[in-house]
């Protein structure tokens, strides 16, 4: 599939999905949204993808937020339709793993489409923050939400209502990302990660990530049971045997997925 203002390659079975406007610092207007749509489509489908990892182009943004002209003319009902939100819920709710790989500043938006993933790695010249509050609006993509179930309900207040971007340390230490590096070693570190959940049965992997996620807005008795639910489907895998098969073997494990 050709895109027009994102890039999508496959390389040691992950995909990288790039935001490629850097002129407008990467800005997320209407179609780069659905460009992304498009792109998780097809590589949710691809049985030689095990994960999506996004990032921007250039050196200074992940993603700068909305694009402003278009923001501008946004009126009542708009905000109404499914719009950012929707494409972040359904990037939230993807089966395969997510990582978002901040390479520079993530404003808005582009901060509320690295909360919808499930890994966070930034490098030491990223800024992250919500400041829609300056422009006279409120974070309308999951980022009241997602941040909050991230820092907590006192940070996220502060955070949204100075409207200031924090550096990828301060993040850190929050818990906002997972890991902080040099930007020359921002690809690497996320290789090692990607190379980590390759190595791991695929069909865990997914059930594991649905578990924690589904299970994080339940009550305890739910969410266990969840648990329990998914681990039956574990069992019964092929991938089950064969993992416990090649540990008592001291072999490497040949997953199948299924």
């Amino acid at each position: 599939m050709e895109f027009e203002l994102i890039q999508l390659n496959v390389e040691d079975r992950w995909a990288t999905v790039t935001i490629n406007r850097p002129d407008v610092r990467n800005a997320l207007n209407a179609q780069v949204l659905e460009e992304m749509k498009e792109a998780l489509d097809e590589v949710g489908q691809r049985e030689d993808v095990d994960g999506v990892i996004f990032t921007g182009a250039g050196e200074k943004a992940f993603a700068a937020g909305a694009d402003i002209k278009q923001l501008r003319d946004k009126e009542a009902l708009d905000a109404l339709s499914p719009g950012m939100q929707a494409m972040y819920d359904k990037l939230a709710d993807f089966e395969k793993p997510t990582i978002a790989m901040i390479n520079g500043v993530a404003a808005g938006g582009g901060c509320e489409l690295a909360l919808a993933c499930d890994i966070r790695v930034a490098s030491t010249k990223a800024k992250i923050g919500l400041p829609e509050l300056n422009l006279g609006i409120i974070p309308g993509a999951g980022g009241t939400q997602r941040l909050t179930r991230l820092v907590g309900k006192g940070k996220a207040v502060e955070m949204i209502l100075r409207g200031k971007l924090i550096a990828a340390e301060e993040a850190h230490r929050i818990g906002l990302v997972n890991d902080v590096v040099e930007p020359e070693a921002l690809e690497k570190k996320t290789q090692e990660i990607t190379a980590d959940i390759s190595a791991k049965g695929p069909l865990a992997v997914r059930l594991a990530k649905m578990v924690v996620i589904r299970g994080a807005d339940s009550n305890l008795e739910s969410a266990q049971l969840l648990e329990k639910l998914a681990q039956a489907v574990a069992f019964q895998s092929d991938d089950k045997y064969e993992g416990t098969s090649a540990f008592l073997e001291k072999r490497k494990p040949n997953f199948q997925g299924k």
